[in-house]
């Protein structure tokens, strides 16, 4: 079976013919037009919009949407788009926007719009944000500072790993070097002493700005920082992460902003706000403005003040951007601090604000008054994924409902070519086709498509799995996994499926000692980070099942 999982290959095409069999299953005006513009100009699917007062009911809603967003996030369609040079040029846009508000912050009481409740709220802000972060301590920030998962400017592919960011790891910014250097030996004092072995520092300059697929239309920038930046940056983050978990923002999950979703395509009364390109319109006034100085201080010698654009050196306009270890918790608190402040401005009540990112949910009589400030604050709201009053339909942290059903899509966003992204496009399908039940059955109509993924993997790897469990196998209901008892004494079940395996890498290296130790003095904040190779092998393993089995019901 391992030897037969490793060579199986998806047949060519296979991916295509899945979709056309979704879009013709939800047989609707809007899955033809997609099909259409799939066969003859892929491009137009970037002007292919979705408003949901053009449809009746939720039921023709939920075909149409489904149809609609199935591709948008794929990266396989030949558009003829350079991906790259269109996410750059929306990054340097951003940087343009971010000149404008450092312009209005610097000059703020002769800026236009610095008016009426732009004043009062700005000051709340201020407060508010003092508020929330208080004090911090040195130690605090050693204790809960941690590697990033990806590469920096120094460490890069497959040396990307926690043990090699220790062993090998010596960039940072001048900034950062003034601010922590003199601490390092106390902090970190094994550590410390490897560093001055190897040569640090080695000073860099700023970030490197790079591109990775997004979708069928542009690629999404990251700013690659340097390595002991990064380490730092998280501990800023998840300091501010804390502190918002205080006030009821917990960052750890995406449960309040989804379930606030689904009550408010219910009753109407919350509205569900999403920005453009929200991490990169963080500019450098907003934050000195509203930032109590000594955080600012640490957060501004942690952060990259330039960067390599295509081989050109910049001076960022922005504050942070994607790949800052602290941006998303930056982002959630200062959308969390304007949220609240609005809602206290109009006498609003704050118990049902929920931010994640820049997922924000607050109250539809706020809506119009807070999108106005954070333009004001240099963030644009994206009028296509915010929902209001106007419409029973909300969409937050990947989860749509329409009247309090569940309406999310699937996204195939690769070629299908390995088991295991078979596996995952066939569940993806099987869940789908239980929301569109109500979790009471899966309907039949879905049950072609799913069929021609199970059908295209050999009998000997058709394995099923709980839902749950993930996607080593083709989940399903009990009857049809057919678990074995497991005896001696378990009331339960055993299955099997495939799992990813981290290759073990054995070392006597200083950094793979470091990385363990911090590994266990990390369980006690419950932030453990364990080494991965980024190369994976499967196999098939046996699981067991004592919970009750969950159920996908018949397809009906």
């Amino acid at each position: 079976m391992i030897k037969s999982s490793r060579k199986y290959r998806v047949p060519g095409g296979f991916t295509l013919s899945v979709v056309h069999e979704v879009l013709s299953s939800l047989d609707c005006p809007r899955s033809l037009a997609v099909w259409l513009i799939i066969r003859d100009d892929p491009k137009q699917l970037k002007s292919l919009g979705f408003d949901p007062l053009h449809y009746k009911d939720r039921f023709d809603l939920r075909d149409a949407y489904t149809a609609t967003k199935i591709l948008s996030k794929s990266d396989f369609l030949k558009t003829g788009i350079r991906k790259d040079e269109v996410a750059i040029a929306k990054f340097l846009e951003m940087e343009l926007r971010c000149k404008r508000t450092n312009g209005r912050f610097r000059a703020l009481a002769f800026d236009p719009q610095y008016t009426g409740s732009n004043v009062t709220l700005l000051t709340a802000m201020q407060r508010k944000i003092e508020s929330v972060l208080v004090g911090y301590s040195p130690d605090e920030l050693f204790e809960l500072a941690n590697w990033g998962p990806g590469a920096t400017t120094l460490t890069k592919g497959m040396d990307a790993t926690a043990s090699n960011k220790f062993q090998l790891e010596t960039g940072i910014t001048r900034d950062l070097y003034s601010l922590v250097a003199p601490c390092l030996t106390t902090g970190y004092p094994i550590w410390s002493e490897h560093l001055k072995q190897i040569g640090f520092p080695t000073f860099q300059v700023g970030n490197r700005v790079v591109t990775v697929p997004k979708d069928a239309f542009t690629d999404r920038v990251i700013a690659i920082e340097p390595g002991i930046n990064i380490w730092f940056q998280k501990g800023v983050g998840k300091m501010i992460r804390k502190r918002l978990l205080v006030h009821g923002i917990d960052l750890t999950t995406q449960e309040r902003n989804q379930s606030l979703a689904k009550v408010a395509s219910k009753t109407n009364h919350l509205a569900t706000v999403d920005f453009s390109s929200a991490s990169d319109s963080i500019s450098k006034k907003l934050i000195e403005e509203v930032f109590p100085p000594h955080w600012y201080a640490l957060m501004n010698s942690s952060r990259s003040h330039f960067g390599l654009v295509n081989g050109n050196l910049l001076q960022w306009e922005k504050f942070s951007s994607m790949g800052n270890g602290f941006t998303f918790e930056l982002e959630s608190l200062i959308f969390f601090a304007a949220a609240f402040c609005v809602c206290k401005y109009l006498n609003l009540g704050t118990e049902d604000i929920s931010v994640y990112g820049d997922d924000v949910i607050i109250p539809v009589e706020a809506y119009d008054l807070y999108s106005s400030f954070c333009e004001f604050l240099g963030f644009t709201v994206n009028l296509e994924k915010s929902f209001t009053s106007s419409s029973q339909f909300r969409e937050s942290c990947g989860v749509h409902f329409c009247e309090g059903s569940d309406v999310t899509p699937i996204f195939i966003k690769n070629v299908v070519s390995s088991l295991f992204e078979l596996y995952i496009i066939a569940n993806q399908i099987r869940l789908l086709a239980h929301r569109r039940m109500n979790f009471l059955h899966c309907d039949l109509r879905l049950k072609k498509a799913w069929l021609m993924c199970l059908t295209a993997v050999p009998k000997n790897l058709r394995i099923f799995v709980p839902y749950g469990k993930g996607d080593g196998g083709f989940i399903g209901n009990f009857d049809e996994a057919a678990p074995v008892v497991a005896g001696d004494g378990i009331e339960g079940y055993y299955f099997q499926q495939f799992i990813h395996v981290g290759i073990t890498r054995c070392s006597e290296e200083v950094g793979l000692m470091m990385d363990r130790l911090w590994n266990y003095s990390e369980q006690e904040y419950g932030n453990n980070y364990t080494l991965r190779s980024r190369t994976r092998v499967s196999f098939p393993k046996s699981g067991t099942l004592v919970s009750q089995w969950y159920s996908l019901g018949s397809w009906v």
